[in-house]
């Protein structure tokens, strides 16, 4: 069994999965409580399962880009208990997640596009700033995970050979500013810890793991703290 933690983005969940099924999920949409609920949740859902601790053969991670606090927080909390249980750490980005996601659920809503489709999640970043990056169908980068400042010229490029499906909280800066007619915006939340229940069993079974000295959260820019005077 595998225990998943997302303290990313706005909504945090705690997932417990085998085989790349989810078999019970716990979420938080409480941003600033991030901190104080994921330990909470990991023993509650553990305990609704009726799973020891010992049981688990790994734990994964998103490890950014995201919140800088809740990064911090997702990555102590799963390095702490890989070096405690002595598991592998496997640690996947936000993005290629939220990616993997908006591509399994929403085929429906993107099979009748003809052209080939880059998808394009948006983690608000503050002002008209997102991280983002563009994933085809395969979930292949075709823009690197990256901190923008987004303007009606965005994704400029690309849009001469593909349409983007965009989606995320920071979807909406992109929104009221884009005026090419090859992007779908879709508002639906991304349901991130099936995602990160896939991924994961996928990378434990290739053993493509992080070294547990050395992981540390994928932030994309540094980080500013404001001082009220």
């Amino acid at each position: 069994m595998i225990l998943s933690i997302d303290t990313a983005t706005e909504q945090a969940s705690v997932c417990l999965s085998k085989d790349g099924e989810v078999i019970n999920t716990l979420i938080n949409d409480y941003q600033k409580d991030h901190a104080g609920w994921v330990q909470v949740a990991i023993n509650s859902l553990l305990q609704k399962e009726g799973v020891t601790l010992q049981q688990l053969e790994a734990v994964a991670v998103t490890a950014g880009p995201g919140s800088y606090t809740g990064l911090r927080v997702g990555m102590a909390t799963a390095k702490g208990l890989c070096f405690a249980l002595q598991i592998p750490l496997i640690t996947i980005n936000t993005l290629q997640a939220m990616a993997y996601g908006a591509i399994t659920q929403w085929r429906s809503k993107t099979e009748s596009i003809q052209s080939p489709l880059g998808y394009c999640p948006m983690i608000d970043a503050r002002r008209m700033e997102v991280f983002t990056a563009v994933y085809n169908e395969d979930l292949q980068e075709i823009v690197n995970p990256k901190a923008m400042i987004l303007d009606e010229l965005s994704f400029k490029e690309e849009l001469n050979n593909l349409s983007l499906v965009c989606f995320g909280n920071g979807s909406n800066k992109w929104r009221n500013v884009s005026r090419y007619p090859n992007v779908l915006f879709i508002d639906e939340k991304i349901d991130i810890a099936k995602s990160l229940a896939k991924l994961a069993s996928g990378l434990y079974l290739t053993q493509n793991f992080a070294n547990l000295a050395y992981a540390e959260p994928v932030y994309l820019k540094e980080f500013y703290s404001y001082i009220k005077k």
